[in-house]
């Protein structure tokens, strides 16, 4: 390469924000003497093992030295901030994204979402992360592509793409994020839905009917009657996602036909 071509990339590079090339590892190795003992792969795996142990409360910078053999100093030279960390770690614990195998978009949707909802499931404190701005990691990118991909055969412009991909997101964090609040705060022997059939009990007992007559019919209802105790939990929080995400689709579905 020449010297003028050399510093044009060098150029382009230095154009890139620093996190954002740690981001994508873009940040240039050194070739002189031995390899550094420490980088950024290697905190955000001891971040992410802390945070799966933990929860996201306890990563701190000082512990995710320490749990390196290094001083809270040192990260800095790698990554350059706390939020910046939140960021590397998210990106890294996403991980790459399962094909869809499907030219159905709505089909394709669903998958997508239920993938997603896998990974939130293994890691929960993934939807605590506080969100700083629009997906930007390669693995962030790469579920944003086959998500655009499932959809790219639609009428939908580009505004109702991204609109959709925000929709079908934030439903999966929030009732990821609801099931994990719910599981925390019931005895750990209380199934949901024996917890959802007292609450509603308790609530029917309370609840004028003349002031709140939908909700009053709503909790005598058999909805939250707990299930046959040969029904697994899973299946009946399955069934829950299931059904507010068809009504996403079919939201989508009806703006298809208007475009």
């Amino acid at each position: 390469m020449s010297t003028e071509a050399s510093e044009g990339a060098m150029t382009n590079q230095d154009c890139v924000p620093a996190p954002l090339r740690r981001l994508w590892r873009m940040t240039e190795s050194s070739h002189l003497g031995r390899p550094a003992a420490l980088d950024v792969d290697a905190v955000v795996a001891a971040a992410v093992e802390i945070a799966d142990r933990d929860g996201l409360g306890g990563v701190t910078l000082p512990k995710v030295a320490k749990s390196l053999g290094f001083t809270g100093m040192s990260l800095y030279r790698h990554v350059g901030s706390k939020d910046e960390l939140l960021t590397l770690m998210t990106d890294h614990a996403l991980g790459v994204p399962p094909a869809l195998d499907t030219d159905d978009w709505r089909e394709g949707l669903r998958r997508w979402a239920f993938a997603q909802r896998a990974v939130f499931q293994h890691r929960p404190w993934l939807t605590r992360v506080p969100i700083s701005g629009p997906p930007s990691g390669p693995n962030q990118i790469a579920w944003m592509e086959t998500a655009l991909a499932t959809m790219s055969r639609t009428r939908l412009d580009w505004a109702h793409k991204v609109g959709v991909l925000s929709l079908i997101g934030g439903y999966v964090v929030q009732r990821v994020r609801q099931h994990s609040d719910l599981a925390a705060s019931r005895d750990e022997t209380e199934g949901q839905a024996n917890a959802e059939r007292d609450h509603a009990r308790a609530l029917v007992r309370i609840i004028d009917p003349e002031r709140f007559p939908q909700t009053a019919q709503l909790f005598s209802s058999t909805l939250f009657q707990a299930p046959p105790s040969d029904t697994p939990g899973k299946a009946a929080a399955d069934a829950d996602f299931t059904l507010g995400l068809k009504l996403i689709l079919d939201g989508v579905a009806v703006q298809m036909d208007r475009s």
